[in-house]
């Protein structure tokens, strides 16, 4: 069950990722070139990595991650919620 929660959080990440890199919000010029290459693939790849690792995690017995990524998620809803509404 928990990983399923995280699989649902992960979609939800990588829906507001994508939305805050199409933005083209100011804020993003700050970002390092190589991490806005490409449309972004850096940053996705990289987004992908922690929910892989969170879930293979949780999946072998560290039931503790699946709370990090919970609170990763999170920081990462409300910081695409400012961004996306312009509170930024």
């Amino acid at each position: 069950m928990l990983l399923f929660a995280l699989f649902l959080l992960g979609i939800g990440n990588f829906a507001v990722h994508k939305a805050v890199l199409e933005s083209r919000h100011p804020m993003l010029d700050a970002l390092p070139g190589f991490y806005r290459s490409g449309g972004g693939r850096f940053s996705l790849w990289f987004e992908f990595v922690i929910l892989l690792a969170a879930m293979l995690l949780t999946g072998n017995g560290w039931p503790g991650m699946a709370i990090a990524y919970g609170i990763y998620s999170l920081l990462n809803f409300g910081t695409g919620w400012l961004i996306l509404s312009g509170r930024v």
